[in-house]
């Protein structure tokens, strides 16, 4: 099949989709909109930045020839920047699918999948509704605002010690829920990101990157190559501490004839009154289920506020837009 017939097949498929259908770029996520099909490009709008911008026919043809012409599907990473869209468009093609496994664009004869996110916008919940996580950083970081609300903690020295307690406990748990969290969301985006480049979210970005590990062969293996190099055995063998602690166990030398020993104090967590916790969070969420009509609306409002002076402060606009008409239009 021609380019010419698949760019009209595919121009005839984004005629057919429903009014706000969302979209998704296979390597940064980013959500956009199709706000016009022409003859020679399409037009999308990213979802958060509102930012509009032309998808050029021409570009769509070169991808297309890159596709067709390899034999295992098109190597995502290739792409060049800002070109994300190109293959979530073209993936409406009954012809075409984006692996996201694999991080390539493929043409197959198989039945496909797009990118395609939402086919009925109506569906969506309302921006404003919420629900509670069965999760128990989220647990933990509601006791701990509520405590720090509740106490002045600018000046330690002036807080009572049973609060000082509560404070470090929750903050433990706080930290460690978080720090197991984070690598349960650090996993799920390794198998997303298949390229270094860094990927936007609202309130950061992230990259994939690699750390090389080293750990020394066999003992023997090690000692033998480096002798064969020149190297004296003497130079590169060192105390082994395991070894040591070894050797101290069947023998009277005492440890701090081996060891320099200086000793630091510090605080440890030592048990967590889980039934204690667990009434104080139940009290917090009853309250929170009988506030006021007019507080949670205020609340509410206040939260609004807020969210739209951090969009207001991260939003990146390039200072280009383009006009076309939409699909309604035409």
């Amino acid at each position: 099949m021609s380019f010419r017939v698949s760019w009209h097949n595919l121009l005839e498929r984004l005629d057919d989709l429903p009014e706000g259908a969302t979209l998704r770029t296979p390597l940064s996520n980013d959500r956009f909109q199709i706000t016009g099909v022409q003859e020679h490009r399409v037009i999308i709008r990213f979802s958060d930045s509102g930012e509009s911008r032309p998808l050029q026919k021409d570009q769509f043809e070169t991808l297309y020839r890159r596709v067709t012409d390899s034999t295992d599907g098109f190597d995502l990473d290739r792409l060049p920047p800002g070109a994300d869209p190109y293959p979530t468009v073209l993936s409406l093609h009954p012809r075409f699918e984006v692996n996201d496994d694999r991080g390539v664009i493929i043409e197959t004869e198989a039945p496909t999948t797009s990118l395609l996110l939402d086919e009925d916008p109506s569906s969506e919940p309302a921006p404003d509704e919420r629900t509670e996580p069965d999760l128990d950083v989220y647990a933990d970081a509601l006791l701990l605002v509520d405590a720090l609300e509740r106490h002045e903690v600018t000046a330690l020295e002036g807080v009572e010690t049973g609060t000082l307690i509560d404070l470090y406990t929750l903050l433990s748990d706080v930290q460690r829920n978080a720090n197991d969290l984070r690598k349960e969301i650090a996993d799920t985006l390794l198998d997303r990101l298949h390229h270094d480049r860094p990927v936007s979210g609202s309130y950061g970005s992230v990259q994939r990157t690699a750390r090389t590990n080293r750990s020394l062969k066999d003992d023997d293996e090690v000692l033998d190559t480096l002798e064969s190099a020149g190297i004296d055995r003497d130079r590169v063998v060192s105390v082994d501490r395991g070894k040591v602690d070894d050797a101290l166990e069947v023998t009277d030398v005492a440890e701090s004839d081996v060891y320099e020993i200086e000793e630091t104090e510090y605080v440890r967590k030592a048990e967590v009154d889980e039934d204690r916790k667990e009434t104080r969070l139940q009290g917090l969420k009853d309250q929170l289920a009988a506030s006021d009509a007019d507080d949670a609306d205020q609340l509410r409002d206040e939260v609004e506020e807020l969210e739209s002076r951090i969009e207001e402060l991260t939003e990146f606009k390039s200072g280009q837009s383009y006009h076309t008409r939409s699909k309604a239009d035409r």
